[in-house]
């Protein structure tokens, strides 16, 4: 199993919102970075990411999970652009907010740290069980 980051603006898309869409999950569209795109084609069924809200409040709050891997995105006709559909797992108990993250020394090299505008990103084993602990939420 792998680990990423899915970055959303919580009023355009929150963990509300999220939650709200059930077990039917809905699909990860409009990214339109090549490197974020890739990295959705890269995702396997199953696997594990967070869910930061971004802007004001840039925090981790919750899990998602992939349950469809890379298929076209129907928000556009242009067959360049891809996208996975998650669903909610569970929220953090404690939001983790990037000042936090950027505080522990052991997370100097997450994306988030280093390329905190990619909306789509890898986390590591270690930067997974790192931040669940952060927010006392079970890896």
């Amino acid at each position: 199993m792998a680990y990423w980051l899915f970055k959303s603006e919580p009023n355009t898309w929150g963990w509300d919102d999220q939650v709200a869409r059930g077990d039917a999950g809905e699909e990860w569209d409009g990214v339109r970075n090549y490197q974020a795109r890739n990295f959705m084609r890269e995702m396997k069924k199953g696997d594990l990411g967070f869910f930061y809200h971004s802007m004001k409040e840039k925090s981790v709050v919750g899990i998602v999970e992939v349950i469809a891997e890379a298929h076209p995105d129907s928000t556009t006709d242009d067959d360049r652009w891809e996208c996975v559909d998650i669903k909610a797992v569970r929220p953090f108990a404690k939001p983790v907010s990037l000042d936090q993250i950027k505080a522990d020394g052991r997370l100097d090299d997450m994306v988030l740290v280093k390329n905190s505008r990619l909306s789509v990103q890898p986390v590591t084993d270690e930067e997974w069980r790192i931040i669940c602990n952060l927010g006392d939420t079970k890896p």
